[in-house]
């Protein structure tokens, strides 16, 4: 029996190609809602926006440390269900049951990606989102130990910079990724970032071990913030 979606995947991506992302109220509801909100929360992964690119000279540091493992689309589903799920820092989600599916499936087709964290064979951190042409949208993260899901957010990051990604997408601002530098721009400005990633190519070196991308990266950065 085929797969039913509220939504076909094909959609979802057309949204994003627009600008919009879907979210549903919570992780119990039954409908997804598009959304296009007037200021657009941008992190940035070059020196082309805002005050460039922002890491904190501790997490740099720990970065380097590589005290975890990294790896890409190595475990989507539990990055996605981990997301999902409640925790001491949230206790609903907007992840529900169709967005879970929908976006299994653009996993399957090529354009939801997964960056894994994990402690001796453990999966403890982690993210994912939506690759299109030079854009990175960014959907969602969790952490169960100090720093898994920054360290994850840096190492996709440094993927984007390798790669030539022109935008990462983060919709919102909130108090985790203030640290990252994230940058708010109005409706405009977003489309115009928008329509320039998508008319350009990134690639996501899936071939590349995230501990070869990290180094380079990090050595790019000129000055390194407290």
């Amino acid at each position: 029996m085929a797969d039913h979606y509220i939504y076909a995947p094909e959609t979802i991506i057309k949204a994003y190609s627009l600008g919009l992302f879907p979210m549903a109220d919570s992780r119990h509801s039954v409908e997804i809602k598009f959304y296009e909100p007037d200021r657009r929360a941008l992190i940035p992964i070059n020196s082309s926006l805002g005050g460039g690119v922002h890491i904190p000279r501790r997490l740099q540091r720990r970065v380097r440390q590589a005290p975890f493992e990294v790896s890409i689309n190595q475990d989507f589903t539990a990055v996605i269900d981990a997301c999902a799920a409640p925790s001491d820092r949230r206790t609903d989600t907007w992840i529900n049951k169709d967005i879970r599916q929908l976006y299994i499936a653009l996993h399957k087709m090529g354009f939801a990606h997964s960056l894994e964290v994990w402690s001796h064979g453990t999966l403890i951190g982690g993210l994912y989102g939506v690759a299109l042409r030079a854009a990175f949208f960014g959907e969602s993260m969790f952490s169960r130990q100090r720093d898994a899901s920054k360290i994850a957010l840096v190492h996709l990051m440094a993927r984007l910079w390798n790669g030539g990604f022109l935008m990462l997408d983060a919709q919102f601002t909130n108090d985790h990724l203030t640290q990252f530098g994230v940058t708010e721009i109005d409706r405009a400005d977003f489309q115009g970032h928008l329509a320039a990633a998508l008319a350009s190519n990134g690639d996501l070196h899936f071939e590349t071990p995230s501990s070869a991308l990290i180094a380079p990266f990090l050595d790019s950065l000129k000055k390194p913030t407290l």
